[in-house]
């Protein structure tokens, strides 16, 4: 074993490895300066005889941003050039072959946001959106009611009839055709939608394209499930879009799903319909769908904007850390691990 002695080196004295093949953005530096700022340079830089960096590039960064005139280093001169060169490699690409527990994680990101405690939980490295989805994902299912159990009675079975409404807590459910623009309005009476999100039938078939060849099979959609021409499509979805226009704000965002081939169908109705198409958003799910030539593993979501208001601004770009593209990563519930039924 190496005796390691951590002596105090002048920044100007280190030299980079020059075929470091690890990048530092921007934003990590900041990182890891708010990180020296609040626990100290508490990892050393490790070097070799000759001064060269093997590892702690990005800390050295951060330590020039921060104006440090030296940084605690560890000189090692028992590696040849392969070895050092190896050490560089293995020393980043190590660290990443970690996992995480996941419930501990999101126990202990849960501590540090706690009203109690109330820390920056940037310094850890962790982006706000990938704490939210974090925390998300963690969430405990609800107790289960023994009662669920109990076989269902037959004179206790209620039909479900068109225009039915349910209020579930804050929320209101009907069972009705979104192109019955009464439908619509006994939904929402007066009020005004801040943001749509919608998940349209793709007008294709759900037999061969969904159901895959598992023992679940799903019937198909009422309608726009295969059966409409292309012209037939975009008034199917020209009347649907209409109706959330009629009753949502001047500057709200709809965010539209659908698959790759009827994009030009809700291009032309998304067109006639709203002010402005703002974005294409790409959703990458966890595994791809049933597919001969390629697989799907992404939804296609279009955000429109209705009329010329400004939209409500929920990204605030840099000021508490978020980065939002227009790529999203979020954990579908249709994965293949034990339990997901349940899930679902």
């Amino acid at each position: 074993m190496t005796t390691l002695n951590i002596k105090q080196t002048p920044i100007g004295d280190l030299k980079p490895f020059k075929n470091n093949a690890r990048t530092h953005s921007r934003k990590q530096v900041r990182q890891l300066v708010k990180s020296i700022k609040e626990f100290g340079f508490t990892n050393p830089v490790l070097i070799d005889e000759q001064s060269t960096i093997l590892a702690g590039h990005g800390r050295v960064l951060a330590a020039k941003e921060m104006g440090l005139s030296d940084v605690p280093c560890v000189r090692l001169d028992h590696m040849n050039e392969a070895q050092k060169r190896a050490y560089i490699l293995a020393d980043n690409k190590l660290a990443l072959n970690a996992g995480w527990d996941e419930g501990l994680l999101a126990e202990e990101l849960g501590f540090l946001l706690s009203e109690e405690v109330s820390f920056d939980v940037d310094i850890t490295g962790f982006s706000v959106s990938e704490v939210d989805m974090i925390l998300e994902d963690s969430h405990k299912e609800e107790a289960h009611d023994p009662a669920d159990d109990l076989p269902v009675r037959d004179d206790l079975l209620v039909e479900v009839r068109a225009g039915d409404i349910w209020q579930l807590g804050p929320h209101r459910l009907i069972c009705g055709n979104s192109l019955d623009p009464e439908c619509v309005e006994a939904l929402m009476g007066t009020a005004k939608a801040r943001m749509v999100f919608t998940d349209p039938p793709y007008n294709v078939p759900i037999d061969g394209f969904v159901g895959g060849k598992g023992k679940i099979r799903h019937t198909e959609f009422a309608m726009a499930s295969g059966e409409m021409t292309e012209q037939q499509f975009i008034s199917f979805l020209k009347t649907a879009f209409k109706n959330l226009a009629d009753h949502s704000m001047d500057g709200s965002i709809h965010f539209i799903c659908m698959d790759w081939r009827h994009i030009r169908e809700i291009e032309a109705a998304g067109g006639d319909v709203y002010t402005e198409f703002k974005n294409l958003i790409i959703w990458v799910k966890d595994n791809g769908g049933m597919g001969t030539f390629y697989r799907s593993r992404h939804e296609l979501i279009f955000a429109f904007k209705k009329g010329t208001a400004d939209h409500i601004n929920s990204f605030e770009l840099g000021q508490h850390g978020r980065y939002r593209t227009n790529v999203w990563e979020y954990k579908g519930a249709n994965t293949r691990k034990a339990g997901r039924l349940e899930e679902l």
